[in-house]
């Protein structure tokens, strides 16, 4: 399992009986989380005193309650030297997925590593990109970067992240528009890009009522982006919070499709946050790397 545990300001303080109780800064956070399907001794205060509570409804989805919380607020991610804008909104989710962390890291490394050898940024296509974790900590390494989400919302709060980790002038382009629709027209540009970043959601549904499900269309999806991957590509990242793929599944996509074209090898494995009651791990979902180093 690749371990999230560079973080200072972020912490999963406990988890027990399908909850996770987490430090966010200053503020500690109870939200539902399906892995914990233990039910352990709630012996941290916080459990009792949370500044906030998602509570999930029987009948699908849920509401958040608040006590003595902001409406916004942000943490650093020293070790990358990044700031994430924070706020509870739909879905228990607060903007920011803590254990990609441990993808940041990897891929820096080889954006780094990879520049200084050619003098040249590496170019970054990343699809699904959410907030703009990854987007950040890809600029931050000296890459230019192609950020893709369908959500108007979410482009605009990666720039905002942007703005206040220090790369509101880096190269990054934003773009609102549908992720396969838009490596379709890549395709016919003949454009190309050195490292592929996808995050796609298990399921979802486009501007024009499209149906996404990841179990359907990942692997179509895998074969479209292998058209614009550069003849030196670096790295290729997908992320999955799906149960149903499994790491050898990643592997095996990733192997059949990429591999044959660049060689390189796959690495495919769960990621996790450590908990801090018990020192155990807690899993958050499945990344597949491919790396041409």
């Amino acid at each position: 399992m690749w371990i999230a545990d560079k973080w200072k300001d972020y912490e999963v303080l406990d988890t027990s009986g399908g909850e996770k109780l987490e430090r966010w800064g200053k503020y500690a956070l109870v939200r539902p989380d399906p892995q914990v399907i233990w039910d352990t001794p709630r012996e941290n205060p916080l459990w009792r005193t949370p500044n906030g509570h998602y509570h999930r409804s029987s009948k699908g989805g849920g509401e958040w309650e608040f006590f003595d919380l902001p409406r916004e607020w942000s943490i650093p991610y020293q070790s990358l030297d990044l700031t994430f804008r924070l706020k509870p909104f739909s879905f228990k989710h607060t903007g920011l997925f803590p254990e990609q962390a441990v993808n940041w890291e990897w891929f820096t490394t080889l954006i780094k590593n990879r520049q200084a050898k050619t003098g040249r940024p590496v170019r970054v296509l990343n699809l699904f990109a959410y907030t703009g974790g990854a987007t950040l900590a890809a600029a931050k390494a000296g890459a230019s970067v192609v950020h893709v989400d369908a959500s108007k919302g979410m482009v605009g709060w990666a720039k905002e992240n942007a703005q206040i980790s220090g790369l509101a002038d880096a190269p990054i382009r934003y773009l609102v528009d549908d992720c396969v629709k838009f490596v379709e027209r890549e395709i016919r540009r003949g454009n190309h890009y050195d490292a592929v970043i996808m995050d796609p959601p298990s399921y979802g549904r486009g501007p024009k009522g499209e149906v996404w499900k990841i179990e359907d269309s990942v692997f179509s999806l895998i074969q479209l982006v292998s058209q614009i991957l550069s003849r030196d590509t670096l790295f290729f990242l997908i992320n999955s919070y799906t149960t149903g793929l499994q790491p050898a599944v990643l592997t095996y996509m990733m192997s059949t499709v990429i591999c044959p074209q660049h060689g390189g090898k796959v690495e495919s494995g769960e990621i996790g946050l450590p908990v801090s009651a018990n020192g155990l791990v807690l899993p958050c979902g499945t990344s597949g790397r491919w790396s041409g180093v």
